[in-house]
């Protein structure tokens, strides 16, 4: 008799905590057809999830109990405390199923979500609701048709630019080199200072279907003091005005047709130390080249390597002297002042960029008449310190047997220097 009393008791707190884990929270007031809908939802639901309305009171409804959302319903405990026999469950399934919701009433009462008391209240769905919910249209402005443009009327103005194939460039540099050496060194030698400048134009004309026209101008002139030297104030170390003019027809993907222009002099006077004899000068030499052959262009080394090579088997060579006691110096009859031959040509052009900060620039040109050979090689490594600072070392040997043979090098000649100054591209 107490153990019944307890769990009548029991039973009692259950129904209680559900209630009140079950916070209502104030809803907002809202129009009659939402509120209408709201309802008609919560009413279908709770429909479906207890089978509470009428005509679905048999054994699918209390099979539903344990799959719907747990509700607390009263004849579940009931018929538990029922002291009549008559009163508990029908049949052994209903015993079973009041059985399992008892235990979760008792052991988990959290999970209660709403009383059968609730589920009655909730009532059916609303069918009283038959006002028609029309929108509210709001036309701010009349729209007018656009009139149908005639663009034949609209003046229309063409501009047709024309490509242009012509790419310009160039570079320059501005070199300083100072060397002391006291008079009572061990070794000998005097001080010298120098200076050279160089500036290179390009102007390059390419139509992309297989015509080019490539002309370079280089301008060099450099001078050097010495205290040794007591006739002149300074003199050129440097002196050249060089033209190259190629003309080319493509022949196949590297290969061009090419007839090239090479003609080149120096500024002014050429001189020795304590020596007053004029050298060379302004058109003495003026040498002019026109080869008929054909260009290469080289791209390699993942195009660091870049430049070309000209090949010329007929070559025309004029060489003029201005002063008439240069002329046999430089191959040319006495008392004459031109002279002519022809000959082969070579000559190439090429740019080796090693890294960011070294490049070599390397020109070899050599011609020949097969009765005398002259070869130019030209040779510049250039470190650039920083964008603007760059020092070179420039190595250029030469070899021409027109001249007279010196004893020590015979037909060849060389000439080096190193320096440290400014440079730019453009």
């Amino acid at each position: 008799m107490i153990s019944r009393q307890i769990f009548i008791i029991a039973l009692s707190l259950v129904a209680m905590a559900a209630g009140a884990q079950r916070v209502k929270t104030q809803k907002p007031e809202v129009s009659p057809v939402v509120k209408a809908y709201i309802d008609s939802l919560a009413a279908s639901k709770a429909r479906i999830d207890s089978s509470a309305c009428a005509g679905h009171n048999g054994m699918e409804e209390r099979m539903l109990r344990l799959f719907a959302p747990l509700t607390f319903y009263y004849d579940a405990a009931g018929k538990a405390l029922a002291i009549d026999e008559r009163l508990g469950p029908a049949n052994a399934l209903d015993e079973a199923i009041d059985e399992a919701l008892l235990n979760v009433y008792l052991t988990r009462p959290e999970l209660v979500s709403v009383t059968e008391r609730e589920l009655k209240q909730t009532g059916g769905i609303r069918d009283d609701f038959e006002q028609t919910v029309k929108p509210k249209v709001d036309l701010s402005s009349k729209v007018e048709t656009m009139p149908e443009a005639n663009f034949d009327d609209i003046p229309l103005d063409i501009v047709v630019r024309k490509p242009n194939f012509w790419t310009f460039g160039g570079d320059s540099y501005l070199q300083f080199l100072q060397n002391y050496v006291s008079d009572n060194w061990y070794k000998g030698g005097e001080s010298n200072y120098s200076m050279v400048g160089s500036l290179t134009f390009k102007a390059n004309y390419n139509n992309k279907k297989g015509l080019k026209f490539d002309n370079m101008l280089e301008l060099k002139l450099g001078f050097q003091t010495s205290r040794a030297d007591t006739l002149h104030k300074f003199k050129t170390n440097n002196d050249l005005i060089r033209y190259t003019g190629k003309f080319g027809i493509q022949a196949t993907k590297r290969w061009y047709y090419t007839l090239q222009l090479l003609a080149y002099t120096q500024f002014t006077k050429g001189l020795k130390s304590n020596d007053k004899f004029v050298y060379s000068d302004f058109m003495s030499p003026l040498n002019i080249n026109l080869g008929l052959g054909m260009d290469y262009t080289v791209e390699a080394f993942n195009k660091r390597l870049k430049g070309n090579v000209n090949i010329s088997p007929l070559s025309f060579n004029f060489r003029y002297v201005g002063r008439t006691d240069l002329a046999t110096h430089y191959g040319i009859g006495e008392g004459h002042h031109t002279k002519e031959d022809f000959g082969s040509q070579l000559t190439s052009d090429l740019t080796w960029v090693f890294s960011d900060i070294v490049r070599w620039k390397t020109r070899l040109y050599a011609y020949t008449t097969y009765k005398r050979t002259e070869i130019e090689w030209e040779n510049t490594f250039a470190l650039q310190v920083s964008k603007y600072i760059s020092t070179n070392i420039f190595i250029y040997p030469r070899f021409d047997d027109s001249t007279a043979r010196d004893a020590d090098m015979g037909y060849w000649q060389f000439k080096e220097y190193c320096s440290l100054g400014f440079s730019y591209n453009f």
